[in-house]
């Protein structure tokens, strides 16, 4: 649920319940300790006229507060704040979980979203009570607070893992969040089998979660080479700044979600977490979700059938357009059957020994040569290979950090795209919640089957009804088309792991 527009006594009464829905939206800070909390702390809750609240904890950070060593609210979820709005603040904190500012700086990000350097630290240090700065520097502590604790990297790795230019920054940064040097912290780890060279990481999300959906979804898509996925598991190689990477996602004994990697450079770690949490919509709030569309009769058991869904987002926005762009007006085993043809031909080969050994296509590779490659009409491959090309050469951009209603118009403009596409593009890349694409043949026999009109115009005038969360509704819809069926037989939702 959005925490936009929470006053005061709201905010309180969400900390005396220790509703741990909220974790992750914003933070608690008390003036008589000196620290802030997630919303769920189970210590005694403070005074209200102790109280402040922070929608950061990087604005917590600058107003001099240290994290809580008992709740250890860097450890929550992510707002899902940033994919519910489309808004300057929203897309700036897209891009800075991306690691754009600890690759291009605050002049990159500004650049990005059409904003003076100067007048964006504004807008966002009046909002958020911090500049993308020290935002940026707050998502590093998170990070290297996450592998200190889950990891056995060595101290010095950790920092540059986290996006720290150099040890000593990042010893007075982890000092300075969290009251404790980075030894201390890792004195917290868990034990754990692992790898050598690989990183195991456990990702927390809110509950529930329906994993049957995900992995369901993720093996019907699977490209071979790239993705290699079960009903329980799912693996894949892509191509991050410092090179190639590979990693995988898995519930463990525990049913909390975890994701194993390898990587080229251990700087695009927080980068390959971000995406992979996007991947997976694990900054979701399931519960608000569910909860609004219940109130709809014909929704309500399509949602006691499914609780948690998620929407499936895409870890390269440029790979996404292309595979939205071949699956469009085809179906999804004739459209995985073109992409694996092009990702085979086109694709460079790593090494490995999962099932993922080949990278998906350079945006390069297909201008050049996804005529020789690609099958079908003759307009359609034209079209693609012209938007790779555009791509390629920068003329198009595409990216989380993108202004939704720009985006669509951009693509639109482009040969071979509809509205369709275009939209399909927006829920994966942005995350958008309230995406309706009443013209997909999978959802609208899911309507049908649901009870729902499964006419274009008949459920776009019947969806209104879900918004702002048709996206979700999008969800239930597929799952509940015939063609889903077979995989939906999986294991049941598991609760939230943090």
């Amino acid at each position: 649920m959005s925490t936009t527009g929470m006053s005061f006594s709201e905010r309180y009464r969400v900390i005396q319940s220790r509703d741990t829905r909220f974790d992750g939206q914003f933070v608690t800070a008390v003036s008589s300790t000196g620290i802030y909390c997630r919303p769920s702390c189970p210590a005694r809750t403070p005074k209200e006229q102790n109280v402040s609240f922070y929608a950061t904890s990087a604005a917590a950070h600058e107003a001099g507060y240290r994290a809580c060593k008992r709740c250890l609210p860097e450890a929550a979820p992510g707002s899902p704040e940033w994919n519910l709005r489309g808004d300057v603040t929203a897309r700036a904190m897209r891009l800075i979980a991306d690691g754009v500012v600890d690759r291009e700086g605050v002049p990159g990000l500004a650049r990005r979203l059409g904003y003076s350097p100067r007048h964006l630290t504004r807008l966002l240090a009046a909002e958020l009570g911090a500049g993308p700065l020290a935002l940026s520097r707050a998502h590093r502590a998170h990070t290297a607070r996450m592998l200190l604790v889950g990891t056995d990297l060595p101290a010095a790795d950790v920092a540059f893992s986290a996006g720290f230019s150099s040890v000593r920054q990042f010893n007075e940064t982890v000092g300075e969040v969290f009251g404790m040097p980075p030894t201390q912290l890792r004195a917290r780890r868990r034990s754990h089998e692992s790898t050598p060279g690989q990183i195991d990481l456990v990702l927390p999300h809110r509950g529930p979660l329906d994993s049957a959906g995900l992995f369901g979804w993720m093996a019907a898509h699977a490209i071979g080479g790239v993705e290699d996925a079960s009903a329980t598991s799912f693996a894949r190689t892509l191509l991050l700044d410092g090179g190639p990477a590979w990693f995988s996602v898995a519930l463990d004994a525990d049913g909390r979600v975890r994701m194993r990697a390898r990587l080229s450079q251990l700087s695009d770690l927080a980068t390959l977490i971000t995406r992979v949490r996007r991947l997976f919509d694990l900054d979701a709030d399931p519960i608000a979700v569910d909860t609004a569309l219940s109130q709809h009769p014909l929704l309500a058991p399509l949602v006691a059938r499914i609780p948690g869904v998620r929407v499936p987002g895409c870890v390269d926005a440029h790979e996404m357009l292309v595979r939205a762009m071949i699956g469009q007006q085809i179906s999804v085993a004739a459209a995985r059957t073109a992409m694996t043809r092009l990702a085979d031909a086109l694709g460079e080969r790593v090494e490995g020994d999962e099932g993922a050994t080949v990278l998906f296509p350079t945006m390069t590779a297909i201008a050049e040569r996804g005529h020789d490659v690609l099958r079908g009409p003759a307009a359609r491959i034209r079209a693609i290979v012209e938007t790779a090309t555009a791509l390629a050469d920068g003329s198009l951009d595409l990216g989380a950090g993108d202004d939704g209603a720009e985006q669509r118009e951009r693509l639109l403009a482009l040969r071979g795209v509809g509205p369709w596409t275009a939209d399909y593009v927006r829920m994966r890349v942005l995350g958008d919640p309230d995406v309706l694409l009443p013209g997909d043949i999978a959802a609208r026999a899911g309507a049908a089957a649901a009870g729902i009109p499964a006419d274009a115009a008949g459920l776009t005038a019947w969806a209104g009804r879900a918004a702002p969360w048709r996206s979700y509704l999008m969800a239930h819809l597929w799952y509940a088309a015939p063609v889903t069926q077979p995989w939906r037989a999986a294991p049941a939702p598991v609760e939230e792991k943090s």
